[in-house]
């Protein structure tokens, strides 16, 4: 924990996406790293949201903001002057891409372009990482995982949008910050499907799961035999923290990275349905329903090599016990507790 609390903290750190679930979790984590945080994003997604249990706008300068508004992104970026730059701002969700497709590629995509250009035009950022996703992938549902140096190529709009955005990323390194007259580095990390407190989004597993729990329903799986590489939010968080400042310490570390968990604890939906319903008691079960909608992937899996060669990095939490925390998360917040000391203990708890 103290090498990159250490190093975060002074640093003037920017972030797209901060009022989301993951941004949430990373915001706070610079905050207790004694961070000067500048967070650039639409009001948060859900309601309630992390963001506002939090009470992370206090904490940080917070402008609302979307990132296909280059002129008041750039603006906002140069008034900050940040040494570090997280993207995280997008359209996240499958089945909602399905349905605005238009707003998923302005979004993922001139997103992007955006806050590379923003980049570009302020001296100040140093590091940069941009999270995309595991659906970067040309997806042949094989059950390997897949490496940094497979062909991108993601199904439908959400994934193939972010595939997009590993591309604009790609390219603008390449065409403006190789020639070695900015000194500035560049990363992007796949993640895979991660769980974790304070996530209110629809469609997502778990929080259809508390949702039902917390109403006494059965919970509704439509597709428990879909394999997904799902980790707790602090796991991503960390390498991209680690990725961002071991670039700015040594260049040549910059690149793509995959960032999920062991094949150990690549389960299915319905996996992860039953460890919920251990953790949640209260004889709580969920029904198989498949309920139709467009396309998803059956079987995906991340090779994380590189990443644990590169870093020295592995998982430090298993599936089971990302669920327990989660369910520790939910329990705490339905019975009216501080929410920020609860989620302060995770952060303090994982990263020592």
């Amino acid at each position: 924990m103290s090498e990159l609390f250490d190093f975060y903290k002074g640093k003037k750190v920017f972030l797209t996406g901060h009022t989301g679930f993951k941004g949430s979790w990373l915001s706070r984590i610079l905050i207790l790293a004694g961070a000067e945080v500048t967070g650039y994003s639409l009001e948060p997604p859900t309601d309630p949201s992390l963001f506002a249990k939090l009470g992370l706008e206090k904490e940080m300068h917070s402008v609302t903001g979307d990132v296909r508004d280059l002129e008041h992104l750039m603006r906002e970026m140069q008034a900050a002057q940040p040494e570090i730059v997280f993207h995280l701002a997008a359209q996240p969700i499958v089945r909602e891409s399905y349905q605005a497709p238009v707003y998923t590629y302005e979004t993922n995509v001139m997103g992007t372009v955006n806050i590379l250009e923003s980049i570009r035009q302020t001296p100040s950022v140093r590091s940069f990482v941009n999270v995309t996703t595991d659906k970067v992938y040309l997806n042949r549902e094989w059950e390997y995982g897949y490496r940094e140096n497979e062909r991108l190529d993601g199904y439908d709009p959400y994934s193939n949008s972010k595939s997009c955005s590993e591309l604009v990323t790609a390219s603008y390194r390449r065409s403006f910050f190789s020639d070695g007259t900015r000194d500035l580095t560049i990363s992007t990390c796949r993640a895979g499907n991660v769980i974790g407190g304070g996530d209110y989004a629809p469609d997502r597993i778990i929080p259809d799961c508390i949702r039902a729990a917390e109403k006494k329903e059965a919970i509704i799986v439509r597709n428990p035999y879909s394999t997904r590489p799902y980790q707790h939010v602090l796991e991503p968080l960390f390498l991209y923290l680690t990725a961002a400042m071991r670039q700015e310490l040594d260049p040549s570390l910059a690149g793509c990275y995959n960032v999920g968990p062991d094949d150990c604890d690549c389960v299915t939906t319905g996996e992860i349905a039953d460890l919920f319903c251990k953790y949640w008691g209260e004889e709580i079960h969920w029904e198989n329903r498949y309920v139709g909608g467009p396309h998803e992937a059956n079987f995906l899996k991340l090779d994380c090599s590189k990443a644990k060669k590169t870093f020295g990095w592995s998982p430090k939490t298993h599936i089971d016990q990302a669920v327990a925390m989660t369910v520790e998360w939910a329990k705490e917040d339905r019975a009216g507790s501080d929410m920020r000391g609860v989620t302060d203990r995770q952060i303090l708890a994982f990263f020592e």
